[in-house]
């Protein structure tokens, strides 16, 4: 979990824990010294957590392989977001250079394109390529897939791996067939099997 950077006691905002924490120890020594002179009840003084480093600034999550675009498309010398708009939406993910990028940002509905838009912009803006942990995080490329309910074949699951004519049972998750979506999984489900999202590399 991700620490707080900002806490607030009895409504002073301090940067450090351990600032709090004092502040938490002199206001309750204040307190007590007054109780006791003047018979006052003593009100409660505690810590608020006012909010952590990542919703202050929240990082991109990228899979490896859009991360992998991002770097290559920096590397070809883009300086404005407008040059690295046109670059991926030239390429249309048919040269398949920047095609997660382009699936990313150009496929989806008008809302979810206009969010994912703003969302890169602001990212190229305030990426900074020595410390690329501060603004994106990687995340697994999830996918859905058909699996048997019960593991065989030595303690394993098997997968659905579709072909033209026919479909059958794999062991290897990475070559069986993948789903963008549930409904689309579920559409080749039966009593022995499930729909399951999974990453589309390791386990």
């Amino acid at each position: 979990m991700t620490e707080p950077v900002a806490y607030r006691v009895d409504g002073t905002i301090y940067n450090n824990i351990n600032d709090a924490e004092f502040a938490v120890r002199e206001i309750k020594h204040l307190r007590d010294m007054l109780e006791a002179d003047n018979g006052l009840i003593r009100k409660l003084v505690y810590i608020e957590p006012l909010y952590t480093s990542e919703q202050l600034h929240p990082r991109v999550k990228m899979t490896p392989a859009e991360f992998d675009e991002f770097k290559k498309l920096l590397s070809v010398g883009i300086s404005t977001i407008y040059e690295a708009f046109d670059v991926i939406d030239s390429d249309r993910g048919e040269m398949d250079e920047f095609e997660q990028l382009y699936n990313r940002l150009f496929t989806n509905g008008v809302n979810a394109q206009v969010k994912q838009q703003n969302e890169f912009a602001e990212l190229w803006a305030d990426f900074n390529p020595d410390k690329p942990e501060e603004t994106i995080e990687i995340v697994p490329d999830m996918k859905w897939f058909v699996r048997s309910k019960e593991k065989s074949n030595g303690n394993e699951f098997w997968y659905l791996k579709k072909t033209e004519h026919f479909f059958f049972h794999e062991y290897i998750k990475e070559i069986s067939t993948q789903f963008d979506t549930k409904e689309e999984a579920e559409k080749w489900t039966n009593p022995l099997t499930e729909a399951v999202q999974l990453p589309v590399e390791g386990e």
